[in-house]
């Protein structure tokens, strides 16, 4: 990309004066002395940028760099002066030589000089106003190229950084899912455990959502995304392994959009909130309740979970900090910076988690 455009630019560089020249029959002599300038300027920037830039300024021989730029400039500057006037003499010779041909043979005019606009013409600047110009151009393709080698070292940094935080973002996220996965299989397998004498049908049902759920942490979510979809459908095989053991004193609120746009997720977002309620807010001597709620729409995706509190003080305040909340904490962090809002409401008798994420 960048070949390119260095190609279109000294493309339209050298191509479109040669069209103005021609266009207002400019004088050979001008056409080759602004390429020659030209390709002096090319020589300076290119000799800055692929040479002297990288292999001296960027390694901290700054006095070395421009020692060797103001050689370069001086050295270009006597070979544009050779140059120039050896070209300009011979284009002032052929264009005399040309308007001889042209004029009509006269007594006393047959040699006599060009009209004075003429002769400005055949004036090359060659004195103060020709170092003055060649100066500035020869400071503008030296500077120009450095900046160029500033900006794109600037940005390699940037993409660096942008690609050492995205390996931290996929070793952190992995490290946070393997804590939740465990933490998760241990206690659905202990739930399946109380159930296998009471109610074998049952227990054989929640093996094969424990599967699915498995299936899920196993394959679908090693990609970093997950639908939606398949997000809702484990948190709701999760909810189906808790109602297996709730008694009736529990009640139990579920709401999961029924139309919705399958968005890619991250996965194992909220199952940790979930988990994080049936382990601390259900009882099975007094009355007690869960309430799980998702709303989604184009820009935002709102959940919300409720539960009442169950603990003792001492444990309620373990709640805040719990490994799940804090996994959470972080994930949203890294996945949603500045796009994310979680709440955590804490009373004596319920617990209160809200999930914000903007889509857009």
């Amino acid at each position: 990309m960048q070949v390119l455009l260095h190609v279109a630019a000294w493309t339209i560089i050298f191509g479109l004066p040669l069209y103005f020249f021609y266009r207002w029959d400019v004088p050979r002599g001008f056409i080759w002395g602004f390429y020659i300038n030209a390709v002096i300027n090319a020589l300076i920037f290119y000799s800055n940028y692929l040479v002297l830039i990288p292999k001296l300024f960027m390694k901290g021989r700054r006095i070395g760099f421009f020692l060797v730029s103001l050689g370069l400039i001086i050295g270009l500057y006597l070979v544009s002066v050779v140059t120039g006037n050896l070209t300009f003499e011979r284009w002032q010779n052929n264009d005399r030589r040309e308007q001889a041909r042209r004029e009509v043979p006269r007594d006393r005019d047959d040699h006599r000089p060009p009209p004075s606009s003429t002769r400005r013409l055949l004036r090359l600047p060659y004195g103060p106003m020709h170092v003055y110009n060649y100066s500035f151009n020869a400071l503008f393709f030296t500077i120009f190229p450095l900046g160029l080698r500033v900006l794109e070292r600037h940005s390699q940094i940037e993409k660096r950084q942008k690609e050492l935080e995205k390996e931290k973002l996929n070793s952190e996220l992995a490290f946070l899912k393997n804590q939740i996965s465990p933490h998760f299989f241990f206690n659905t397998l202990n739930n399946i455990y109380s159930l296998i004498d009471i109610n074998k049908e049952d227990s054989q049902n929640a093996v094969l959502k424990l599967s699915r759920m498995m299936r899920y942490l196993l394959y679908e979510s090693e990609e970093g995304k997950t639908r939606l979809s398949s997000e809702i459908e484990f948190m709701n095989n999760y909810i189906d392994l808790m109602k297996l053991r709730l008694s009736e004193k529990v009640k139990l609120i579920v709401s999961f959009p029924a139309e919705y746009e399958d968005i890619a997720v991250p996965p194992l977002l909220f199952i940790s909130i979930i988990e994080n309620a049936f382990k601390h807010g259900i009882s099975y001597r007094e009355k007690s309740f869960v309430e799980i709620e998702m709303a989604v729409s184009k820009e935002m995706i709102n959940f919300s979970c409720i539960n009442s509190l169950i603990k003792s003080g001492e444990e309620k305040q373990e709640l805040n900090s719990g490994i799940g909340l804090e996994n959470l904490r972080k994930r949203l962090k890294l996945l949603f910076p500045e796009k994310h809002e979680l709440s955590i409401d804490q009373t004596e008798s319920s617990f209160h988690v809200l999930v914000k994420i903007m889509l857009t």
